[in-house]
Order: structure tokens, then C-alpha cells, then sequence
């Protein structure tokens, strides 16, 4: 390697970003200490500066109830945010890799979600990540990888199921949606493995196994983590009654259809599996 990296990863402070970074040591991973995904102009300076061959770009706005009501703010992140990226890459010549989201769907399937499904999103998160694939379609080479129910270091699911865990008997959990966890160490290394493979266009890629509720998930993570705390299966109705704030509405269905990866080589272990290995690994008791 020259006396640039070959490989720049955005939102480098997230799960995904600090997986990658496990991963891969030599990657250099920005985020918003390093750069304002909504300022145009600084985007494309460091990323032309920086002269990455690929670019992961997994910076995003990701507050999907807060994009509710903020509209502008999600939009001049997901969508202006990354035609910057797209820009910087098409100036370098760089392969750019887009982490998207089973969001651009609106849930109605019944069974998993190929990458030819017409999209059709139902919140403002999932409209913006769409506006942003759009943005990313254009330039050759492209790879939009569309995830889903991302678990991993930093804030998720799983760690706020463990936390609220420890100080109460009974957690109402949704029952009603429908889809599979993806470990951002798998999700990682998937990502990675996609690019050494030459994939483009959109591939999908999410954790393993059979499709799950968000109840069976947190009674996953309960049990990995020894606890006796049980999980009351609510549906998304009951559990967004009197909470308070725009509340985003969420796929029913969230299953994705991972076949043209697999045919690549690139299949992401059971969700469970990984489950366990992350609970027991951060939140054992």
C-alpha cells in the first residue's frame, strides 16, 4: 500500500465502522469528529485527500423515529451526504460500497425480499436511504448492500433488552415484525468479502437462520446472558401506544432473500449463533 489507505470506511464510530476497523487494522475510519456528512464540499476535500481505493460508506442518519419529525436533517445526511461520498469517489476512481437497509421496503411480503423487489418505503429513514442508493446507482462499480437488524458494539437492541433486563421481571417486546439480526463482525466480513469477490449492483446480506421476532431475539439475548427476566410479546400497536414523539412506522416484514450473495460465497452464520457469542462476550453475568 501506497502512502494513502486503500480503504476509507464513513460513520467509522459505529457498529459497523468498528467491525470493520477489527477487521481490518489499516482501514481508516471517519466520522463526525472528522467531517459534517451535510458539508458538502469538507465530504469530498478529506475523502479526495485521503485517496482511498474503496470507500465503505456507512454513515448515515439513523434515528428512525427522530427522522420523523426532521425530514431536512435526514435527508441532508442520507441522500446530499452520500451523493458527496459518490462524488469524491467518481473524482478517485474508487469502488464505493453503500450499507443500506431492509427500510427501503415496505414490509408487506411474505416471503424474503430479493434485490429486484419494487422498494416502496414507509418512513422517512427508509425514503432518505432509498434517495441515497439512487445517488450511489449511478457510478460504476457500485456495490448497495441492504442489512438489516444490526447488532454489535455501541448502542443496539440487544444491549438495551440486557440493560433494562438487570432492573426489571418482564419486558414487553415486539412480536408482530418479522426478520433476522445481523452481527456487525459477520456483517463485516461479508462486506469484505463481497468486495474481493467483484460484487455490484445490490446484493443483500443479513444474518442466518430462521426468520425471528424482536420478542425472539431479546428471549435469545435473555438466555445467553443467564438472566430469568421473561418477555411479554406485544404487538407494534400496544408498544407504541403513549409513547411519546414521532414514532416512525416500522416493516412488517423484514426478511431478505440472500441467495446472490451465497452464490458469491458470502453467507453470514445463524443469527442465534451470533447472538450468543455477542452476549457472552459483552454482558454476561
Amino acid at each position: 500500500m501506497g502512502p494513502h489507505p486503500r480503504l476509507v470506511v464513513t460513520g467509522g464510530g459505529g457498529q459497523l465502522g468498528r467491525a470493520l476497523g477489527q477487521r481490518r487494522p489499516d482501514v481508516v475510519r471517519i466520522d463526525v469528529e472528522d467531517v459534517d456528512l451535510t458539508d458538502h464540499d469538507a465530504v469530498v476535500g478529506l475523502l479526495t485527500t485521503l485517496e482511498p481505493e474503496v470507500i465503505i460508506h456507512a454513515g448515515a442518519y439513523t434515528a428512525v423515529d427522530a427522522a420523523e419529525g426532521d425530514p431536512a436533517g435526514a435527508a441532508a445526511v442520507n441522500v446530499e451526504g452520500t451523493a458527496a461520498v459518490a462524488e469524491a469517489a467518481r473524482s478517485l476512481g474508487a469502488r464505493l460500497v453503500y450499507v443500506s437497509t431492509d427500510y427501503v421496503f415496505d414490509g408487506s411480503a411474505t416471503t424474503p425480499y430479493r434485490e429486484d423487489h419494487p422498494t416502496g418505503p414507509i418512513s422517512v429513514y427508509g425514503a432518505t436511504k432509498l434517495e441515497g442508493e439512487r445517488a450511489v446507482s449511478a457510478l460504476e462499480g457500485h456495490l448497495i448492500v441492504r442489512t438489516s437488524w444490526v447488532f454489535g458494539e455501541g448502542k443496539n437492541f440487544i444491549g438495551a433488552i440486557l440493560g433494562a433486563a438487570q432492573t426489571r421481571s418482564e419486558l414487553s417486546v415486539v412480536d408482530d415484525q418479522h426478520g433476522r439480526p445481523t452481527y456487525a463482525v459477520d456483517l463485516a466480513g461479508g462486506i469484505l468479502a463481497l468486495v474481493e469477490a467483484d460484487a455490484s449492483g445490490v446484493v443483500h446480506l443479513q444474518g442466518g437462520g430462521d426468520p425471528a421476532t424482536w420478542a425472539d431475539v431479546a428471549e435469545a439475548a435473555l438466555a445467553a446472558a443467564g438472566l430469568a427476566t421473561t418477555v411479554r410479546r406485544v404487538t407494534t400497536a400496544e408498544y407504541d401506544a403513549g409513547r411519546p414523539g414521532p414514532i416512525a412506522p416500522r416493516p412488517a416484514y423484514s426478511v431478505l432473500d440472500c441467495s446472490k450473495a451465497a452464490a458469491l460465497g458470502v453467507v453470514l452464520r445463524p443469527w442465534r449463533e451470533a447472538v450468543g457469542e455477542y452476549v457472552r462476550g459483552s454482558y454476561s453475568t
